[in-house]
């Protein structure tokens, strides 16, 4: 069985950079559709960036040219990495794995594995 954990996040000051990372034991994410997602108090779960079988990605409108998801098949991990953040971006955030698809997805619904999260944390 698929398990997810997620590691990197922290505090940081407004236009600073995080790298997250998502260590995926069990079974090989190589073919899996996977995501970032995020949740702050009080919203409701967002996705962030998709990484579909084939390597397309689709984000957020709102993180657009600040955040690259990739994948690196060897060591079984998904990163995000994340620059010029801002309060907005404070968070909970988790790894997911869905199946194997060749479109990426930002519904929550779509994914049935989901690791237990990494709070992100920007301010001044």
């Amino acid at each position: 069985q698929l398990q997810l954990v997620e590691s990197g996040g922290g505090s940081v000051q407004p236009g600073g950079s995080l790298r997250l990372s998502c260590a995926a034991s069990g079974m090989p994410i190589t073919t899996y559709r996977m995501a970032w997602f995020r949740q702050a108090p009080g919203k409701e779960r967002e996705g962030v960036a998709s990484l579909a079988r084939g390597y397309a990605t689709s984000y957020v409108a709102s993180v657009k040219g600040r955040f690259t998801i990739s994948k690196d098949n060897a060591k079984n991990t998904l990163d995000l990495q994340m620059d010029n953040l801002a309060p907005e971006d404070t968070a909970m955030y988790l790894c997911a794995a869905g199946s194997s698809r060749w479109d990426p997805s930002l519904l929550p619904t779509d994914y049935n594995n989901w690791g237990q999260g990494t709070q992100v944390t920007v301010s001044s």
